[in-house]
């Protein structure tokens, strides 16, 4: 017998994306999906899933507003791109707790401890607390979501070679391809771990793991060389956070 599950999620890019990853789940049936606090209450009490995927921050009624306002108690993954709700997320007796960008191995390990929590009837709240420690209270992402023509596609922060300000948006270069964030390179620089990306220009985030050599220039200024020959010059501002860093 399949799991009847809700999807509650503001972003129809984030709901997409869920109903993605349960295409390849036989035993999940995804029954509705919702796009606010006040649709998914009555979604809930009509259909009484076995499963909820819950988004925590939404406009007007949040994740935590719905489960006090419905009288079915459902098995919940929250997720989110706010890591300050998750221990509140487990005192709801949550199943588990999602970062946004979603890891697709993260979430199957989530379906894992669903079916689990099933046959046991108790999730090991100190184990789900201790993996997420790691990555929650750091609070820089694993993955982010970047654009490519009219596709959104996932792509791991170790594979970003530098970012570059254009507008309000952010060009975002791997090895390979190209692609645009909508959100502004100041937003992204709070997603990404200081220790590996060094912001060297106002407009320019570089990943140190694909450095090759920082070149003094003649005017007193320093060039950046990548290991692919890509060079940016380092704002003078940012001299000596580089010096500080690397040298």
């Amino acid at each position: 017998m399949k799991l009847k599950c809700i999807i509650v999620d503001d972003e129809k890019l984030a709901r997409d994306l869920l109903c993605e990853f349960l295409e390849k789940y036989d035993q999940i049936e995804v029954a509705a999906t919702c796009k606010n606090g006040t649709e998914a209450i009555n979604m809930i009490e009509n259909i009484k899933p076995e499963l909820l995927f819950l988004d925590i921050h939404m406009p007007g009624i949040n994740g935590f507003d719905v489960l006090e306002n419905i009288s079915y108690q459902p098995s919940v993954i929250f997720t989110t791109a706010y890591d300050q709700y998750a221990v509140r997320a487990f005192e709801k007796n949550a199943v588990d707790y999602l970062l946004k960008p979603i890891d697709e191995k993260r979430f199957a390990t989530a379906l894992d401890r669903v079916i689990s929590r099933k046959k046991e009837n108790s999730p090991d709240l100190k184990q789900l607390l201790d993996e997420i420690s790691t990555r929650v209270l750091s609070g820089y992402s694993e993955s982010i979501f970047v654009q490519k023509s009219d596709k959104y596609y996932r792509i791991n922060v170790d594979d970003i070679l530098y970012l570059e300000a254009s507008g309000d948006y952010t060009v975002i270069s791997t090895a390979s391809e190209q692609y645009v964030s909508s959100k502004g390179i100041s937003k992204l620089e709070l997603k990404l771990d200081p220790t590996f990306f060094l912001r060297i220009h106002r407009s320019t985030i570089i990943n140190q793991n694909h450095l090759r050599e920082v070149e003094k220039h003649f005017n007193g200024g320093m060039i950046a060389k990548l290991q692919n020959g890509k060079t940016f010059t380092i704002s003078r501002s940012y001299v000596k956070k580089i010096r500080d860093n690397i040298l």
